[in-house]
This record gives C-alpha cells, sequence and structure tokens, in this order.
C-alpha cells in the first residue's frame, strides 16, 4: 500500500514540475514577414521541357537555400498548362537580392543553362506584404 502511495505522490511532483517548466518556455518568437520582399519569377518552358525546367529550378533552389536573406521558395506548376512555371520566393532584404543574389555563381550557371529549356528570360516582379491572414 504504501509502495503505491509513494507512487502516486511521485507522479503527481513530476506531473506537477512538468507543467510549471512547460508553462515557463516561451513560445517561438512571431517572424515579422511585413519587412520582407516578395518576388514572383513566371517562367515559359520550351514545350514538352517542363520537367527538365522543373529539376534545373530544383537543383538551383537547393543553392539558393543557403545564401543569406534567403526566407522560403516554392515552386509552382500551372495544372492547365505545365509550361507554365511560377517561384514564389521571400527574401528579407531586396538590395541583396538585387546584387548578390543576381551575381551568384549557381544563378548565373542557371541562367546559361536555362537557354536550353526556357522560351526567354522570366518575368520578375517585387510584391510588399500588406497584411497577412491565417
Amino acid at each position: 500500500m504504501k509502495t503505491k502511495k509513494r507512487l502516486f505522490v511521485k507522479s503527481i511532483v513530476i506531473l506537477t514540475a512538468f507543467f510549471f517548466v512547460s508553462w515557463g518556455l516561451k513560445s517561438k518568437p512571431e517572424i515579422d514577414h511585413s519587412k520582407n520582399i516578395v518576388v514572383l519569377v513566371k517562367y515559359k518552358t520550351q514545350p514538352s521541357k517542363a520537367d527538365e525546367t522543373v529539376l534545373a529550378l530544383t537543383n538551383l533552389i537547393e543553392n539558393v537555400k543557403k545564401e543569406p536573406h534567403f526566407v522560403n521558395i516554392k515552386l509552382h506548376v500551372d495544372p492547365k498548362d505545365s509550361t507554365n512555371i511560377l517561384l514564389y520566393e521571400e527574401w528579407d532584404d531586396e538590395l541583396y537580392y538585387n546584387s548578390k543574389h543576381m551575381q551568384t555563381s549557381h544563378l548565373q550557371k542557371f541562367i546559361g543553362d536555362s537557354r536550353n529549356f526556357l522560351t526567354g528570360p522570366p518575368e520578375i516582379s517585387f510584391w510588399k506584404v500588406e497584411k497577412e491572414f491565417k
């Protein structure tokens, strides 16, 4: 009987300690995306070269992810026309994006190689976050 009582008391103590430790932990700070720049990059692939383009972009993005000021990239393919590809990019420094990012060796290599699978240069537009809804 004493063993069960001790086990019960130990369980209560452990649960209470866990509760207070968990309660005291701070949640991750919210990232302020409102200061980030959003870049939309629209590509048009040559006929039947959509898969090659997605592969080349995927390889490029693996390198871009290592750059400073990178936040995220989403690669989209038009479900009705796979030759339309859109990158939704988020960066925390527009000046970096327009200068040093554009000069990186991996991006310059992609630009050179892209003549084999794109119809021409992409359409690039810049956006700022006005409001975010979740």
